[in-house]
């Protein structure tokens, strides 16, 4: 017990001053600013979705507060601080199953909810100094690809589902129309570009690469210098309660947890036990994804650690029915291409990365700020917010693997030749990305099913069937195709 733990501090105490002296550089402030309308966006956004689904019980004050809290925490303690908290389907999805079943058995939502989140934090807290991150090593880049694609590509349907809704309503002008899908494309369209022009060659080192960073901050600020200017046409902006003195039913912060009866005490504990399970996975296949990415991350990692300030974050939140924040996976990908760039040197070009600790605490300071300025938060156009969720998407999804050898195969097959050279045969490669598809669409059924609680298993389960993949396929492709070595350290 406590090894992990005990490693995970040992590891990372020793970069914690430079995490704030290695902040003064350009990406730091970029990745902020863009990637504060997002987390705020992503507040917003799965706060009205805890509201509709709650019946008002948990709203978007509540998921502004939990986030700026838990955001704060996470990164001034936290191993991995370019890590981002947040709320997230999966978690939204189980509130609402629990609220279900409160209604259905005639008990208090709000002290169902609290006892479950209490149970799961524990559960948490156990399985953080019990070292049950170390089963993380049995995961590899299948299951991580596949859960990564599974988030992104939520983020995009989301977020044009969303627009359709707002063009769909009858009584909106076609000028309404049109400037909605022009701050919408156009957000998208801008911070492409940058992205692009930002990686080409020709451009590093020049002051366009270096204004490049700034890219989703620029499509931003013209889109809703455009709608500005185009006030006459009006365009919804998020919808934000008018303030966030009082919870948004109206309730107590504090939940009165001991007026359940006894028996919902004990029952929550099999709920919660599911709840663990998200939680734990949501939160190490994402800090997964950013440690195994590839960039070059000097600072070491800390799944230990990291669960431990999570199950802390859900356990403290329970009392006061706030929603439970985990690794956002979408917000983290987008968080760590910020902050990556290549510098050129005696050695040639290398990859680097701006580990620091002030990015992530600046987004959640400045979230703070918006909460005492919601009548301006209210102004910005909902379709440039939407713009950027489909960005971030889309850009989560280009340095997938799986996402990316999907469109091979599929080009391939169109084509009817190869795209593009293989370390292994083709057919292999096609076998191999098939298998992964088909756990991809299982997740995805299950998810919009009526057994939904159960998806955390089905994450879980996609391990097993990997191992599995040894009898159909060689080790060398394997190897070749993913990164599965359970001897390796976390």
């Amino acid at each position: 017990m406590f090894a992990g733990l005990l490693s995970d501090l040992n590891g990372r105490l020793p970069y914690y001053v430079s995490d704030f002296t290695d902040a003064a550089h350009r990406k730091v402030l970029s990745s902020a600013f863009y990637l504060f309308f997002a987390c705020l966006a992503n507040a917003i956004a799965f706060g009205a979705l805890s509201s509709v689904l709650t019946n008002g019980e948990i709203g978007t004050i509540e998921m502004l507060i939990a986030t700026v809290i838990g955001g704060i925490v996470y990164a001034l303690f936290s191993a991995q601080p370019i890590t981002l908290l947040g709320g997230t389907g999966p978690i939204v999805i189980f509130t609402a199953l629990l609220y279900q079943a409160s209604d259905l058995l005639g008990v208090s939502f709000m002290g169902v909810y609290a006892w479950v989140g209490i149970w799961s934090g524990v559960f948490l807290l156990i399985l953080s100094v019990t070292n049950a991150s170390n089963w993380m090593r049995f995961f590899s880049r299948f299951t991580d690809d596949i859960f990564a694609a599974l988030v992104s590509i939520i983020f995009i349907v989301e977020a044009v589902a969303n627009l359709s809704v707002v063009l769909r309503e009858p009584e909106q002008s076609p000028d309404v129309r049109a400037l909605v899908v022009t701050l919408a494309t156009g957000t998208l369209l801008i911070a492409l570009f940058f992205n692009r022009a930002g990686s080409a060659s020709r451009f590093q080192g020049t002051i366009f690469g270096k204004v490049s960073d700034f890219g989703p901050s620029i499509a931003i600020v013209a889109m809703g210098a455009l709608a500005y200017a185009l006030a006459d046409i009006p365009v919804q902006g998020p919808v934000l309660p008018q303030s966030f003195e009082t919870t948004t039913s109206g309730r107590p912060w504090l939940i009165p947890i001991l007026d359940v009866p006894l028996w919902v005490i004990l029952v929550t504990t099999f709920p919660a036990a599911f709840a663990s399970v998200l939680l734990y996975l949501d939160q190490n296949i994402t800090s997964r994804i950013i440690n195994e990415s590839g960039a070059n991350l000097r600072k070491g990692r800390g799944y230990h650690l990291d669960l431990l300030l999570i199950g802390l974050l859900v356990l403290g939140f329970s009392f006061f029915g706030m929603p439970w924040i985990v690794a956002a996976t979408v917000h983290s990908v987008n968080h760590l291409k910020g902050l990556s760039g290549m510098r050129s040197g005696r050695d040639g070009v290398k990859s680097y990365v701006i580990e620091n600790r002030v990015s992530a605490l600046a987004i959640h300071i400045l979230i703070a700020g918006s909460i005492f300025l919601l009548d301006y938060v209210a102004l910005i156009p909902l379709p440039v917010l939407l713009g950027l969720f489909v960005y971030m998407g889309y850009v989560s999804l280009r340095g997938n693997d799986f996402a990316n050898r999907v469109m091979a195969t599929l080009m391939s097959w169109m084509l009817r030749r190869p795209v593009g050279p293989a370390p292994v045969k083709l057919r292999t490669v096609h076998r191999y990305t098939v298998c992964q598809a088909g756990a991809f669409a299982l997740l995805w059924v299950v998810k919009s099913s009526a057994i939904g609680i159960l998806f955390p298993i089905f994450i879980a389960l996609c391990v097993p069937f990997r191992i599995l993949l040894g009898r159909w396929f060689s080790g060398e492709d394997l190897a070749t195709l993913d990164d599965y070595d359970p001897t390796r350290p976390l």
